[in-house]
């Protein structure tokens, strides 16, 4: 299981709970349920590092709690 940072709110326009990690660029997930959105955003990630592993790229570390606004 990955420690990165997983921003979920509920997004009337999609009528689904969204969950962004905002340490992996592009790297977000959606469910019916806040349980599932958040599910779906492990595997999200864990397809976000496999493919920056084959392409070469820099994995970030996670950094613990961002701050927002």
């Amino acid at each position: 299981m990955y420690r990165y940072e997983i921003i979920l709110y509920w997004s009337a326009e999609d009528a689904a709970f969204i969950a962004e990690v905002p340490e992996l660029p592009g790297c977000m997930a959606h469910g019916a349920s806040q349980d599932e959105a958040l599910h779906q955003a492990q595997q999200a990630m864990i397809a976000w590092i496999e493919v920056a592993q084959e392409i070469g790229r820099t994995i970030p570390e996670p950094r613990g709690r961002l701050m927002y606004a």
